[in-house]
């Protein structure tokens, strides 16, 4: 289970690294050498968004390029694959992030038993709370993937306790109300937030939205297991191409 990974590597490292890429953007190729480029890095697992149609916890720059993705022709099944390409290929965790409709029409049990054996270790679903999720909580149990949830600074600490009873591997703290890509404030109150979050849940945490230079990994170091970097990447490979990336994530820790 991804726990036990990262509580090793957390013994190794004061903070990790998890990546976010938006599979088929720019291309299914491109996003192949960035898995590459970001595991030579050092990054210790990484998510793998199947593009959705309406990505809801996403902001412009995610949304757009799971469009371009769409409208480049990549089909769920073709990042199935590619999760089994990459998981066979690399020696990090990988899990599969979309959203339920994704899941639904391809079959819930079924994606999982997929995934799975492909070897994918979890799945992060934004837009599953875990009280819908009884058919998806099996499947994930039956198979040995851990089910990622999210703590947000509106959650409650009751409803924080809730969730955590049902989350496993680590919990995805998110910075800010709002979607990915917008600026986040690195400040004390963001501290009290992971502290109300740590409270909740003895599993590691994880925090993203907004996370995007050494200066705030370095604010997370102590307070979280896990800086996530998504959207940054995405710009940079926009603006600068694929080959800026690995330079961006080594600097970063």
């Amino acid at each position: 289970m991804i726990e036990d990974y990262l509580r090793e590597q957390r013994r190794k490292k004061d903070i990790l690294l998890m990546t976010h890429i938006v599979i088929g953007y720019p291309s299914l190729e491109a996003s192949y050498d960035i898995v590459e480029a970001m595991v030579a890095a050092g990054v210790d697992l990484m998510e793998l968004q199947i593009p959705f149609s309406e990505p809801i916890a996403d902001g412009p720059v995610i949304l757009k390029a799971n469009q371009e993705a769409l409208a480049g022709g990549i089909t769920v099944q073709a990042c199935i694959d590619f999760g089994d390409r990459v998981a066979k290929r690399f020696d990090i965790p990988f899990l599969f992030m979309t959203y339920y409709n994704i899941l639904f029409k391809y079959g819930v049990e079924r994606f999982v038993r997929t995934a799975s054996r492909n070897g994918l270790r979890g799945a992060i679903v934004p837009d599953l709370p875990p009280e819908e999720g009884g058919d998806y909580l099996q499947a994930m149990a039956a198979h040995r993937l851990d089910p990622i949830f999210i703590f947000a600074p509106t959650t409650g600490d009751q409803r924080m306790q809730a969730i955590a009873r049902h989350a496993g591997g680590f919990v995805y703290c998110v910075a800010r109300k709002g979607v990915t890509g917008q600026h986040t404030d690195f400040t004390r109150e963001l501290e009290q937030y992971l502290g109300r979050c740590r409270k909740a849940t003895d599993l590691p945490l994880a925090l993203g939205f907004g996370v995007k230079d050494k200066a705030d990994v370095d604010f997370l170091t102590g307070k979280v297991d896990i800086a996530v970097i998504g959207t940054q990447t995405i710009r940079l490979v926009e603006e600068k191409g694929v080959a800026a990336v690995g330079a961006f994530i080594r600097g970063l820790r």
